[in-house]
């Protein structure tokens, strides 16, 4: 090989070596980019639903203030969106209609949810009395659940077991708490399509999701029981790719 060709090969090879060199930092470039992109949108999903874990934990804990303020003690667990009330104050055992001094307590607490909710919903502006001002954080959805100690249950005409107990003691609680204020039933939640959605609804789980642990009379106390259930809107990124996906979810009426 003549001294020339050699020296066109060697230009050649440190060419293309230049040119590698350069995609790699080129390519390197791209992923630091990339991570940069995705660890800012990993903060601030972790923002936005640190924030609403956060107003979900103060609505809960106004409703627990306000209730308590008209003679209902409640018990919350903000961790998880809840507010327990005791069956004992809303339904006489193995009934599925509440008692006299459950209707009151369920009264009660439809206007406490009337004086805060509609801050966090659609459909219904809220009234000149609100606990609250409007905010951007939003109830997704608000479940009314029945739940039942382990115990099994003698069938009646009301109930045939501890399934039926827990699903009809959570739709009479709701249509207590809709007879004492029909608005409630306005309360939405928006998608991305537009459509407002009903946040109230309700569900039954018989024993299957115990309060506490036990067996014992003041487990099965704790156990039997009415819960109100929170679901904040996700993060509006992942709402909307929820969302987009092909089957579009519907909240329970």
């Amino acid at each position: 090989m003549s001294d020339e060709s050699f020296r066109e090969s060697r230009v050649e090879q440190e060419n293309y070596f230049v040119s590698m060199t350069d995609m790699m930092v080129g390519l390197v470039f791209i992923f630091i980019i990339l991570l940069m992109y995705f660890a800012l949108q990993f903060q601030q999903t972790r923002h936005e639903l640190t924030s609403a874990d956060e107003t979900r934990r103060q609505i809960l804990q106004q409703l627990q203030t306000s209730l308590k303020a008209k003679g209902v003690k409640v018990e919350i667990d903000p961790a998880n969106g809840l507010l327990h009330l005791p069956e004992a104050i809303l339904f006489d055992s193995a009934q599925t209609e509440p008692k006299p001094g459950g209707r009151d307590a369920i009264a009660k607490l439809a206007s406490s949810l009337m004086e805060l909710i509609p801050c966090y919903a659609e459909g219904v502006p809220p009234p000149s009395n609100a606990a609250c001002k409007p905010s951007d954080r939003k109830i997704e959805s608000m479940f009314i659940e029945g739940h039942t100690d382990s115990d099994p249950l003698t069938p009646t005409p009301e109930a045939s077991d501890n399934w039926d107990l827990s699903v009809k003691r959570a739709t009479n609680t709701y249509r207590e708490l809709i007879r004492d204020q029909p608005d409630l039933a306005r309360l939405c939640s928006t998608p991305p399509d537009g459509k407002c959605q009903p946040i109230i609804s309700v569900s039954g789980y018989a024993d299957q999701r115990p309060a506490v642990t036990g067996n014992d009379d003041a487990a099965k106390a704790q156990n039997r029981r009415i819960d109100v259930r929170l679901l904040m809107v996700s993060p509006s990124e992942t709402y909307r790719k929820m969302q987009s996906g092909p089957a579009n979810a519907t909240s329970p009426a």
